[in-house]
């Protein structure tokens, strides 16, 4: 009967160290590419949401070890900023924090809020709204429907914004009757649904998913 024969060329402590430093560059640099991968396609999803580069960037990923290789190689990507990302990604309801209903503000209302201290601006409210203007709120029930704050005896300008009618000719303010009208400024509902904009757990499957032939092809070319 015969028995085969196995012959090692070279020593085999070396042979052996050698196979397991190529193996964790592989991991390593795998697990990498995955991670710097799956932060590029969540920042894609964030500026294809038309939420823009800034929330995008928000996205950072580690990869551990920092500084060295290894077979328990690990890639974290997180955002900066949870909180939006987790609306976005779920879909929640948003609601007021005072259990009363959210101002929407229509076109007329204009882009900007005052600040208390007339230093710069802040989020559109329909107390900031007035405060700018001058010009108060009507509330206006629906049933079934919205309902609505609207301005009363206001003009709307080119860009189509609401503001005061009035003149000031020589130094005495009087309102206008020609162009007078009422408009809706803000909307008023109990709650808002955001709509899923992000796929967080889909990306990461697909990024996982090709992990293994990341890993294979990251492997040392070995030498002759």
């Amino acid at each position: 009967m015969l028995v085969p024969t196995v012959t090692i060329e070279g020593d085999l402590r070396q042979i052996m160290a050698e196979e397991l430093a190529a193996t964790e560059q592989a991991v390593t640099k795998g697990i990498r590419v995955a991670t710097e991968g799956l932060k590029g396609d969540l920042r894609a999803q964030v500026t294809s949401a038309g939420l823009g580069q800034r929330l995008a960037n928000t996205w950072r990923s580690e990869v551990y070890p920092r500084a060295d290789v290894s077979l328990r190689a690990a890639g974290l990507v997180f955002s900066r900023a949870p909180d939006i990302v987790s609306v976005f990604n779920s879909g929640v309801p948003i609601k007021s924090p005072n259990g009363f209903f959210l101002a929407i503000p229509t076109a007329a209302a204009g882009a900007k809020g005052l600040k208390r201290d007339g230093s710069g601006t802040e989020r559109l409210t329909p107390g900031g709204w007035e405060r700018r203007t001058g010009l108060r709120l009507r509330f206006v029930y629906r049933r079934g429907r919205p309902s609505l704050l609207v301005a009363d005896n206001v003009r709307v300008n080119g860009r189509g914004v609401a503001a005061a009618n009035i003149t000031n000719r020589k130094g005495v303010k009087s309102t206008r009757l020609a162009g007078r009208t009422t408009t809706v400024i803000f909307i008023l509902v109990p709650q808002v649904r955001l709509g899923k904009r992000f796929d967080v757990e889909g990306a990461a499957d697909r990024w996982r998913s090709r992990l293994p032939d990341l890993i294979v092809n990251s492997w040392p070319a070995r030498r002759k």
